[in-house]
C-alpha cells in the first residue's frame, strides 16, 4: 500500500541549504524510498528568482517521489497544509549588529511564520528550526503558533552539532562513526553548548576509557577532552567559515535531514540529540526549547531522563541554560512571545 502524500515546506529554499536540502528531501533521503513528497517553496521576493531555478531543476531530476513542486513568498500559502517545515531562513547577524538586534529581526521572521503554521498547517505538522539563532527562533515560532499548535511540535536542529562531536571522536580513535554511541548536546547551539561524552561508548568501551588508553591516562583524555573537543565541536561553524570562507551548507542539510528522518521514523531505541522544548527535565526552566538526549517512536522526540551529570558536566550545561533563559527574556521584552 502506497505511502500518503506528504506536504514538506522549506523556508529560505533559494539560499544554499535550501538548496542542498531540496534534492535529498525529493529523492527519499529524509521520509523513506516509500513516501510521495510535495515540496512547497517559502522566500523572501529578493529569493524567488533563486528558488524558481531550484523548481526548474528539480523537475528536471524527475524524481519518482516528488508530486509537485510550488513557490510563495506568503507563509499562509507556504504553509497551507503542511505536515513537514523546516524552517532554515533567517537573518544573519551583520556588522556591528547587537545580539539584541539579531533577535529582534528573527522575531520578525519567525513570528509570523509561527502564526500561519499555527492558523493553515495540517494538524499533523512538526516544525524543526536551522535558522539560527535556532534555540530561541524555535521559541518564538512556537510560541506565535499556540493554541493552533503544540509547542512541543517545534525543535530545534542540534543535530549537525551531535554529528561533529561524532566525527571529531571517531577521528580521535580511528573509529568508525557509528561504533560511537551515546553522545549528548546539552543546552544552546551556540557557543555555550555542552557537548557531552559521560555516557559515550565507542564499540561498547566508554570513550573516556577509550580516549584515555589512546593518549596515555585518564588525566590526558581529560585534558583533550576541554582543551581540544569541546571548543572545536562548539566553534566548528566559525572554523568552517575561516577555512571555506562560508558558513556550513551540506552538512547543515544533512543535519536537519537526518533530524526529521529520526523524528518522523524513529531512533530504533539510539540516542541523538535535539532541541526540545523542556519540560522541566535535568532542572531547565519549562517552556525554553534545550539541546537534549532524545531518543524516538516516530511520533516525537522524548528526553532522555535519569542521566547523572557530575559536577564538571552540570557547570557546563547550567551556563549554556543561562543564556538560553537571556535569550528568552530578551525576546519577552520585545513582545515577541
Amino acid at each position: 500500500m502506497a505511502s500518503a502524500l506528504t506536504t514538506v515546506t522549506i523556508t529560505g529554499a533559494g539560499g544554499q541549504i535550501g538548496y542542498a536540502l531540496l534534492f535529498r528531501i525529493a529523492a527519499g533521503d529524509m521520509l523513506g524510498g516509500d513516501r510521495p513528497v510535495r515540496l512547497r517553496l517559502l522566500e523572501i521576493p529578493q529569493g524567488m528568482r533563486a528558488a524558481e531555478g531550484a523548481a526548474l531543476e528539480l523537475q528536471d531530476c524527475a524524481f519518482p517521489l516528488l508530486h509537485g513542486v510550488e513557490l510563495s513568498d506568503d507563509p499562509r500559502i507556504a504553509f497551507e497544509g503542511c505536515s513537514i517545515a523546516l524552517l532554515v531562513g533567517a537573518r544573519p547577524r551583520g556588522p556591528g549588529m547587537e545580539r539584541a538586534d539579531l533577535l529582534a529581526a528573527n522575531a520578525g521572521i519567525f513570528g509570523p511564520q509561527g502564526a500561519a503554521i499555527g492558523e493553515v498547517a495540517a494538524d499533523d505538522v512538526r516544525a524543526v528550526v536551522v535558522g539560527n539563532p535556532a534555540n530561541t527562533n524555535a521559541l518564538i515560532a512556537a510560541s506565535a503558533a499556540t493554541p493552533g499548535v503544540p509547542a512541543d511540535r517545534f525543535t530545534a536542529l542540534t543535530r549537525l552539532d551531535h554529528n561533529r562531536a561524532v566525527g571529531q571522536l571517531a577521528e580521535a580513535l580511528d573509529a568508525r562513526p557509528d561504533a560511537v554511541r551515546g553522545v549528548a548536546i546539552w543546552g544552546n547551539h551556540s557557543a555555550t553548548q555542552y557537548p557531552d561524552v559521560t555516557h559515550a561508548t565507542v564499540d561498547g568501551v566508554p570513550v573516556i576509557d577509550a580516549l584515555a588508553e589512546r593518549l596515555g591516562g585518564r588525566a590526558a583524555a581529560e585534558a583533550w577532552l576541554d582543551d581540544v573537543f569541546i571548543p572545536r565541536v562548539a566553534r566548528r561553524g566559525a572554523e568552517i567559515i575561516e577555512v571555506r570562507g562560508s558558513s556550513s551548507v551540506a552538512s547543515a542539510a544533512h543535519g536537519a535531514i537526518e533530524h526529521v528522518r529520526d523524528e518522523q521514523l524513529g531512533t530504533a531505541g539510539a540516542t541523538t540529540s535535539a532541541a526540545v522544548v523542556s519540560r522541566g527535565e535535568y532542572g531547565v526552566p519549562a517552556g525554553i526549547v534545550c539541546s537534549f538526549p532524545v531518543t524516538s517512536d516516530g511520533d516525537g522526540y522524548r528526553v532522555v531522563e535519569g542521566l547523572e551529570l557530575d559536577a564538571r558536566s552540570r557547570a557546563r550545561f547550567d551556563a549554556s541554560v543561562a543564556e538560553l533563559v537571556a535569550e528568552r527574556d530578551a525576546v519577552e521584552a520585545l513582545g515577541a512571545l
